[in-house]
């Protein structure tokens, strides 16, 4: 049998119509197929490939550590180097006082994590989110999410969820004192690239506090330089109480993470012991690789580039077919109006050597999130393809 016939019937799948791209191998901001063809990937796996695909930095820490041990317990046991160098390091570039880390596998599992532990340092179990919002797939996760339409098929989910309207004030009189957490993306980012002024985030933060509501900033897919800074919420002028990171933190491998103050997480140590735990969680190897990714993005100019290259694919991204472009940093949505049109032009794309997507909750614009290490010249080539994709 074929690859393509063995994926379709032993592989799980995701939707009636899979791609279906044949992955060789990857390098820099390029994969190729098993024809060797070559393809721009202006996606980086949803947002993870930072340093693109095989950064040198990242496979030689995944190569040391393999060489010293791989899993060897459940973590929050053993005192291992790389979650503790990780977790030090990662402190390091937050403000007081987020200071310790929960080291899990993935996005959802960091909102599951932050989620328990906000019930338990409040005692109170309903929890406020936004329309449009996405905070992964397992049901906790799909829970606070924003959009009934992923949601219908699997309720009941867990209840006490109020979802709110995104970057309207008004609303803030919801979250009272039987809230035990808001959570909120800075960007929300399957909703096609939305923001909300510094006012409105620093008036739900003032509002938290007043009712005694923990803020849960989902940082999942703009963490780790996606929007020109280090974290997202940095330019906000507010502290989260708990952050969630995932996606470009393992640096290709595995990883995600819940950050909290010590007082917060403390809580999950008793009543009962071992009150969140995780087999794989903070994996050694993806730890290293973690690192390793985080001291390229803090030593180099790559966060330092972002603003120029947004600044840049809004200049090129100039079409009359092109309704909109809304961008946070590397992380742009090219309104195209209809779904129809975005398949078009991703079929096409696709066709001349670029790999891009969708949103989940704007099927009518196309997902561009290149790893943050594409050149001008390969932005300005990867343009061209688009707009030749867009013009057929």
């Amino acid at each position: 049998m074929s690859q393509r016939a063995l994926f379709l019937k032993h592989l799980g799948q995701t939707s009636d119509f899979p791609v279906g791209f044949k992955v060789s191998s990857a390098q820099g901001i390029y994969l190729y197929d098993t024809d060797n063809q070559r393809y721009i990937d202006l996606i980086s796996g949803i947002a993870v490939a930072n340093l693109g695909h095989q950064h040198p930095n990242v496979i030689e820490a995944i190569h040391r550590q393999v060489d010293q041990y791989t899993h060897v317990m459940v973590y929050g046991e053993y005192i291992q180097s790389p979650q503790v160098r990780l977790a030090h390091a990662l402190a390091d570039t937050l403000p007081d006082p987020l200071s310790q880390v929960f080291f899990v596998n993935s996005g959802s599992e960091a909102v599951e994590g932050a989620i328990k532990l906000a019930k338990r340092f409040t005692g109170r179990s309903r929890m406020v989110s936004f329309e449009h919002a996405y905070h992964g797939a397992t049901v906790g996760a799909l829970s606070v999410g924003g959009n009934e339409k992923l949601k219908r098929s699997f309720r009941p989910l867990m209840p006490g969820v109020s979802v709110l309207p995104f970057g309207d004030e008004q609303y803030f009189e919801q979250i009272n004192d039987q809230v035990a957490a808001v959570i909120i993306e800075v960007v929300q980012g399957e909703a096609g690239v939305r923001k909300a002024n510094k006012s409105y985030f620093k008036q739900l933060k003032e509002r938290c506090e007043q009712v005694g509501a923990l803020l849960i900033i989902d940082e999942i897919q703009t963490g780790f330089g996606r929007t020109g800074t280090l974290w997202a919420f940095e330019p906000y002028d507010f502290v989260p109480d708990i952050l969630l990171t995932a996606k470009a933190m393992g640096g290709g491998m595995p990883l995600g993470g819940f950050i909290a103050s010590v007082r917060v997480m403390g809580v999950l140590k008793t009543n009962p012991v071992l009150g969140h735990i995780t087999t794989f969680g903070g994996h050694p190897v993806s730890a290293a690789a973690s690192l390793a990714s985080l001291k390229v993005l803090q030593e180099g100019p790559l966060i330092r580039q972002v603003p120029q290259k947004e600044q840049l694919f809004l200049k090129l991204l100039q079409h009359p077919q092109i309704k909109e472009v809304r961008s946070s940093g590397l992380m742009i949505a090219v309104e195209l109006g209809t779904f129809e049109k975005v398949q078009q032009v991703l079929k096409k794309a696709l066709e001349l050597g670029v790999l891009s997507d969708w949103f989940l909750f704007c099927d009518t614009a196309i997902r561009i999130a290149p790893p943050l290490i594409i050149s001008e010249d390969e932005i300005e080539y990867a343009c061209k393809l688009l707009l030749q994709a867009i013009g057929t």
